[in-house]
């Protein structure tokens, strides 16, 4: 069967950068799933972005539908015609469902049965129905119309090109007539550009001013970028996002360098880097030392013949913008970081719960109390706690939300707070969200990172505003995640027990307390099920620990680590079983289980050798538990396996005598608590 590249490119005016890449991917998947619903065949597929044009091409499309045959049962035969062999409703039924007439339906089989032999229409035929469906599908969540037309797009159409080898599909769709004719860049090159075939379309275009692969305008970009910081002696600030926006705002990018006056640098780098990067979509730069340098990088559209005019007009227009940040930062620092508390009294943190300042002092407590559990400062807790909300009524955050925290650090050592004090501003946000790497570097910045989280948890769940599916306006799973991460990945001990317990005491008469600090702890201890998944960690390794409720994270996750430990020792499966067993019988028990074991009720030797083997794992393990050694702890009760097999293979638990059993019942129970000391193994089964 014979085989063409196909083209299609539709022309338009400028795409809403941060779209389109999704536009592209949807446009191709469109395309992609019309041909493979209509059987057609091809090689390789392309997508083409840039912002005047979305383009798909497909190599060696098959040119001809193959033919294709259907195949329908209808009723059993004894269903279709009566004792007279007359035809049936349902029989007739069948034969219009197939659109035939009774007599050309195959009546030989069990079953009524109509098969057709449909040939397939050639390929140029069925392409303008997959394209207009695939454009239809785009995920455009607000449609335009242009002009008196009544065709909808994310933007007016302005060309289309589809071609079947050098072929032109005759058809409209969007309003405009396909054809060979696409346009090239709107300065260099505004007059029309003819494709001559699918595969010439990048090389017909380059010759135009335009690079339609957006990867290869990308690596460009990033390529120069990297070249030019390298030239000023510094390193380009390139987030991916803001690369693939600059892409997708130039069809002929070139980056070149510009400068603002040295005075700005007295200016918060951070509030600078914002809004050059948001506003402008500059790309900064830094020195070795990772200070902002005062140069930025800027991608033009165009190849000017006096690119120093771009470079001016960049500057000029940076300009106002860098004057504001100085403005702000000047006007918040004529009063100090904590006068601005005041103002946060007429800020409401949530209408049950109070203002923001309320908050502030809550944080302040809970981080005091944290700090010394941890091995902090409560002063400084306390300090950082109080200061913790303030920037965010300063000109600066109002004008700059993503500078909340980092502007607290720098009025803090502004004021002459002290260094662990001011980074605790900015650390208390951190982890700044699931995949955020960075934590408190400090133990003020972690106690109040954990005091701000824990506070707003028992806050918003003391009002009843739990979580739902879909809906967490207060990112509640998002503070609870932060907890774990910061006490589990900075090694803190903290136990989360009494501290929810002192959070939910703070908030006094405003939350309903009942049951509140289980739901809380509950709620936090959940999450960790979500991280150990995503860590490999079997889910019944994370229920054995969670079965024994630990109040510390860290805690938690040293059980966790040592349970997978043991998981991996040949004794460890017939242990388990064996903690199953003896759960089982325990749970069975009428009454209390003797709390010590009488060696005078014996009357087995493997009795004896149990026993003396639970107490001598028993003073061996001791210590290991006492200093959280619970990998070792566990290796060394795998040495229980052939003692406690013999017991089971000679001994009937179940005695006659009720107090030989009720013996052999307390001996189970020391066997089980010796494992409980670690995690409910009996779970791993």
């Amino acid at each position: 069967m014979s085989a063409q590249d196909f083209l299609v490119e539709l022309g338009t005016e400028e795409l809403p950068p941060k779209a389109l890449n999704t536009l592209a991917e949807a446009f191709l998947a469109g395309i992609e799933k019309g041909l493979q619903a209509a059987g057609l065949g091809f090689e390789a597929k392309q997508v083409y972005a840039a912002p005047r044009r979305l383009a798909v091409l497909i190599t060696a499309l098959a040119t001809q539908q193959p033919d294709r045959s259907i195949n329908l049962d209808g009723p059993p035969r004894q269903a279709a015609f009566d004792a007279e062999g007359n035809p049936t409703q349902a029989a007739l039924g069948f034969a219009k469902k197939c659109g035939v007439e009774l007599s050309e339906i195959d009546q030989s089989g069990p079953k009524l049965r109509y098969s057709q032999s449909i040939k397939g229409k050639p390929t140029a035929s069925l392409l303008p129905t997959i394209v207009e469906d695939s454009l239809n599908d785009l995920p455009i969540p607000k449609r335009m119309r242009w002009g008196a037309r009544k065709e909808e797009f994310v933007r007016p159409t302005q060309w289309l090109v589809m071609l079947l080898g050098d072929q032109v599909i005759d058809c409209t769709i969007l309003a405009q007539k396909a054809g060979r004719e696409s346009r090239g860049h709107r300065f260099h090159h505004p007059e029309t550009v003819r494709i001559s075939s699918p595969a010439s379309y990048l090389d017909d275009l380059r010759a135009a001013y335009v690079l339609a692969d957006a990867n290869e305008r990308r690596t460009l970009i990033s390529k120069r970028t990297e070249e030019l910081a390298r030239l000023q002696e510094g390193t380009a600030i390139v987030p991916p996002a803001l690369l693939d926006e600059v892409t997708a705002l130039v069809e002929w990018p070139v980056p070149l360098v510009c400068s603002f006056e040295e005075r700005f640098l007295d200016v918060p780098q951070e509030a600078l880097i914002i809004t050059m990067q948001d506003n402008q979509k500059y790309f900064c730069l830094l020195d070795v030392d990772g200070k902002l340098l005062p140069r930025f990088i800027t991608v033009a559209n165009i190849e000017s013949k006096d690119p120093q005019q771009i470079i001016a007009g960049n500057e000029k227009v940076v300009r106002p913008r860098l004057t504001d940040a100085e403005f702000f930062f000047k006007q918040d620092k004529k009063q100090k970081l904590e006068d601005f508390n005041l103002r946060l009294q007429n800020v409401v943190f949530q209408e049950k719960l109070g203002s923001v300042y309320d908050k502030a002092e809550r944080v302040s407590k809970l981080a005091a109390f944290i700090a010394p559990r941890i091995g902090g400062d409560a002063q400084r807790a306390a300090r950082a706690g109080l200061l913790s909300k303030c920037d965010l009524a300063t000109e600066m955050v109002g004008e700059f939300p993503e500078m909340q925290g980092v502007a607290g650090y720098y009025y803090a050592l502004n004021d002459g707070e002290p260094q662990d004090v001011a980074l605790a501003l900015n650390e208390q946000y951190m982890p700044r969200g699931a995949g955020a790497a960075e934590l408190p570097s400090t133990l003020t910045g972690a106690a109040v990172a954990i005091a701000d989280k824990l506070d707003t948890l028992v806050g918003i769940f003391g009002i009843g505003m739990l979580p739902t599916g879909s809906k967490d306006p207060y990112a509640l799973r998002r503070a609870a995640l932060g907890v774990l991460r910061i006490l589990i990945d900075k090694k803190l001990d903290l136990d989360l027990t009494e501290a929810v317990a002192f959070a939910v005491n703070a908030f006094g008469s405003k939350i309903k307390t009942a049951g509140l600090a289980d739901q809380v702890l509950e709620f936090v201890f959940d999450r960790l099920r979500a991280r150990y998944e995503d860590e490999g960690v079997d889910v019944a390794t994370y229920l054995s620990v969670r079965a024994l409720k630990p109040g510390s994270a860290l805690d938690f996750d040293q059980r966790v680590q040592a349970v997978q430990a043991f998981r991996k020792l040949p004794e460890a499966a017939a242990l388990a079983a064996v903690n199953k067993r003896v759960s089982n019988l325990l749970s069975k028990v009428e009454g209390n289980v003797p709390s010590t074991v009488e060696a005078k009720y014996f009357d087995n030797a493997n009795e004896f050798s149990l026993y003396s083997a639970i107490q001598q794992a028993d003073q061996a393990v001791q210590p290991m538990a006492a200093a959280r050694q619970y990998s070792e702890t566990l290796a060394r009760l795998a040495a229980l396996r052939e003692p406690v097999d013999a017991f089971f293979e000679a001994v009937m638990v179940n005695a006659e005598d009720a107090n030989v059993r009720a013996n052999r019942y307390a001996l189970l129970a020391r066997l089980r608590g010796l494992f409980l000391g670690v995690a409910d193994i009996s779970l791993l089964g």
